[in-house]
């Protein structure tokens, strides 16, 4: 899964690039969860910055960031990478209700 990962002092953080083989693209909050778990880190220090899906083949290609601390994260990643990498919250599913025939 870990193409590469490498290591960048300045910034306190360690820069990874991934590759996933799988029928389907993987959704972001798995792809975090997964390399939380390899690189062992908390989840709110993973910041996935891209996914991208190669035309015509199962495999999934990446780059996620995982820092040292996560206030760190928060001072360097722009704003829509932190929008995207929030986890969607859960939606208590409501029946619709019924209109008067």
């Amino acid at each position: 899964m870990l193409k590469t990962v490498k290591t960048n002092p300045l910034m306190g953080r360690r820069e990874v690039d991934f590759e996933i083989i799988e029928p389907s693209t993987p959704s972001r909050s798995a792809v975090r969860r997964d390399i939380a778990v390899l690189m062992k880190a908390e989840l709110d220090q993973v910041w996935v910055r891209k996914i991208v899906t190669k035309t015509g083949t199962q495999t999934t290609v990446g780059v996620a960031h995982v820092y040292d601390d996560q206030r760190q994260a928060i001072k360097i990643e722009p704003a829509y990478i932190i929008e995207r990498n929030k986890v969607p919250e859960r939606s208590e599913e409501q029946p619709p209700e019924e209109q008067p025939a």
